[in-house]
């Protein structure tokens, strides 16, 4: 019984903080309406999400293209369909893989930290400090660190996906015997325009939804040491649920229809 008031109790405060979290997001939009924006705060936290995430984003897109590719070379050349490897790994890197990873990684290594650093904030009063002074928490913590979100995530998405298709080269030319050529001309004759700007939007959308869940969840902490460790963690999980639901929608937006990247 004492179980399942606790988990009550506790998804009603989940979903509490998911509505401070929608709250916060608008008055950010509001406050950048305002173009009142930090700048040194803001560079810091470019270089933090950006070049700080950069090694273990193209680590993971690496081995994600090579994985795909080993998958997907091999029943492919059963039915003599080798030349359309690079194709499909090019649409699968740009359109879904890229962007939602990079974001999955950015969740678990940037996201978390700003709820654990705004927390900590929290819970020993120094954002009161800050208030105290006259200077507003959104303009001060929450815009620097959405702006830098939303711009280097696209940035990490890019990258990511150009190793990731790398590794696929590299695993099919050499495990396989495709031609690097025949690769690199079905990569060309797959993918749009239009996919990459999809995958630059999506990871601009997932980059603020990261940045916005772990501020509002440091914002929102209380209860000392344990509750900076418990924001820290559910702000992750909110972000990744959060990401994937988002994917779905935006995927579905995006790429209605009959698709024809097959007969490019």
């Amino acid at each position: 019984m004492a179980d399942g008031v606790k988990r009550k109790s506790s998804l009603g405060l989940w979903s509490q903080r998911v509505l401070a979290a929608i709250f916060l997001a608008g008055q950010a939009i509001f406050h950048l309406f305002k173009i009142k924006i930090n700048r040194r705060n803001t560079l810091e936290q470019c270089v933090s999400v950006g070049p700080g995430s950069l090694v273990i984003a193209l680590v993971t897109a690496a081995f994600v293209g090579m994985v795909f590719t080993i998958q997907v070379a091999r029943e492919f050349l059963y039915f003599g369909a080798g030349s359309a490897v690079g194709g499909v790994l090019a649409i699968a890197l740009t359109r879904e893989l890229a962007p939602v990873l990079t974001a999955v990684v950015l969740a678990g290594r940037v996201g978390s930290a700003f709820a654990a650093e705004i927390g900590t904030m929290r819970v020993t009063e120094q954002i009161d400090a800050l208030q105290m002074l006259k200077t507003d928490p959104i303009d001060y913590l929450v815009i620097p660190r959405i702006i830098a979100c939303s711009l280097m995530l696209p940035v990490l998405t890019l990258l990511s996906l150009l190793v990731g298709i790398i590794g696929g080269l590299v695993v099919s030319h050499n495990l396989y015997g495709i031609s690097q050529t025949v690769f690199l001309d079905s990569v060309k004759n797959f993918v749009s325009l239009w996919d990459i700007v999809s995958a630059m939007l999506k990871a601009a959308v997932f980059g603020a939804m990261v940045a916005v869940i772990g501020c509002s969840w440091g914002l929102t902490t209380t209860g000392g040491a344990k509750g900076v460790g418990e924001s820290t963690t559910t702000a992750v999980v909110t972000s990744l649920l959060a990401i994937f639901i988002a994917n779905f929608f935006l995927s579905w937006v995006m790429f209605q229809g009959t698709g024809n990247s097959m007969t490019g």
